[in-house]
């Protein structure tokens, strides 16, 4: 798994990243076929003060891409909510792969 952490307008600290690094691992404990994964941590320059903290992630699996953003005050509670996302995402991508169709039973002739 490839994993690239970033900062826009922000410089992202080893505590950050290491944050976001454990953070990732429920993602990929529920779905292991993950392939890359960005990660875009940016501090907008708004006049308001509310949701500066922005968190994006983009998840590359097999079969398809996944994406989410979160806003927040807190960059920490941004990172947290991402991966809510992100880990609910993975969880429907996966179950939409499993076969969820049984087999037809088969009847046994009696004689």
């Amino acid at each position: 798994m490839n994993l690239t952490i970033s900062g826009h307008h922000l410089e992202v600290t080893p505590a950050l990243r290491s944050y976001v690094a454990s953070k990732l691992e429920r993602v990929t404990r529920h779905f292991d076929q993950v392939v890359d994964v960005k990660v875009l941590l940016s501090v907008e320059k708004q006049k308001e003060k509310e949701k500066r903290q922005r968190a994006e992630c983009n998840i590359h699996v097999k079969g398809c891409d996944l994406f989410a953003e979160t806003a927040h005050v807190d960059l920490y509670a941004a990172v947290d909510e991402l991966m809510d996302k992100m880990d609910r995402q993975v969880v429907r991508h996966k179950d939409r792969l499993q076969n969820h169709h049984h087999e037809a039973v088969k009847r046994e002739l009696q004689v």
